[in-house]
């Protein structure tokens, strides 16, 4: 079953600043939430993928379970060397379901794990949002994380008013990775999106989810196509870039001059590399 993009977590070690950035970078941004195992996060929605962004606020919550294991402590992990994008999610219709098709591929590091929070409403009623995760393992790739994520109170999260962003962004058109070889992580890539066919280029593996792009480029090809410095790849495939689909490329461009966020033009795209984003490199392209 082919998987889409759900969401992708930006790791950082200062939250409020992180927030501030998003807010600058023309996002609207969702309110401060807390997890059991210690993680705080903010939520920029968009249609159908959401970024999370994220710190370790509270490590003395760590505990024994699932969440605590290959969440909050592998973040924690990521964020003693660098801060940037650590985990990729998709999205998932049943994720007991992923968890098997997983280990049969051979790539879970976990079963169904599952949690309940409080939201809240824009207008504050709180309301209650669920998950069940099913993690996955690039053994190649002990610096990303990766996981389905199944929603089960969907019409409780998603929320057009949260969506409405001042730079005009519409969507995540896709996620970019990097690694020293992209054709080494094609067998993990094809098990873990569902999806059979991805298409081999001299740049990399391109894969075309139910749900944005996913990307593995070498570390030469994301420099030429995106004019800034990839991840370190020394210990496997790093998530490098966010690819925001944008309505106005010279609206968000003054927007980001405005903000005194220095940007790129490149190939038709608006780039804010890692020094800017905080380990991230976020890009802004028009809507196909």
């Amino acid at each position: 079953m082919s998987r889409g993009l759900d969401h992708i977590v930006h790791a950082v070690r200062d939250l409020d600043a992180a927030a501030a950035l998003y807010r600058r970078l023309g996002f609207l941004v969702g309110a401060r939430n807390r997890h059991p195992w210690g993680t705080h996060n903010h939520i920029v929605q968009l249609p159908g993928t959401f970024i999370e962004v994220l710190t370790v606020a509270e490590p003395e919550k760590f505990g024994d379970d699932g969440f605590s294991r290959l969440f909050a402590r592998f973040n924690q992990s990521f964020l003693q060397h660098q801060e940037g994008l650590s985990l990729l999610i998709l999205e998932s219709s049943d994720a007991g379901a992923d968890a098997a098709a997983f280990a049969a591929a051979g790539i879970a590091a976990s079963d169904k794990l599952t949690f309940e929070r409080e939201g809240r409403r824009p207008d504050g009623t709180p309301v209650q949002v669920g998950f069940s995760l099913a993690f996955a393992r690039d053994a190649r790739s002990p610096s990303v994380g990766f996981a389905t994520c199944q929603q089960h109170f969907p019409e409780n999260f998603w929320n057009r008013a949260f969506q409405t962003h001042p730079n005009g962004a519409t969507g995540v058109a896709g996620v970019v990775l990097v690694a020293e070889n992209p054709t080494d992580h094609h067998i993990f890539v094809s098990a873990f999106t569902g999806e059979r066919e991805l298409l081999a280029t001299s740049t990399g593996i391109t894969v075309k989810t139910a749900r944005g792009e996913i990307q593995v480029m070498a570390p030469d090809a994301f420099r030429s196509h995106f004019g800034v410095p990839p991840p370190d790849v020394a210990h496997g495939m790093r998530i490098a870039a966010l690819r925001f689909a944008i309505r106005d490329t010279a609206a968000v461009e003054a927007l980001l001059r405005d903000a005194g966020i220095a940007a790129r033009q490149i190939m038709g795209r608006l780039v804010v590399g890692p020094a800017q984003a905080m380990g991230a490199t976020l890009v802004f392209e028009p809507a196909a």
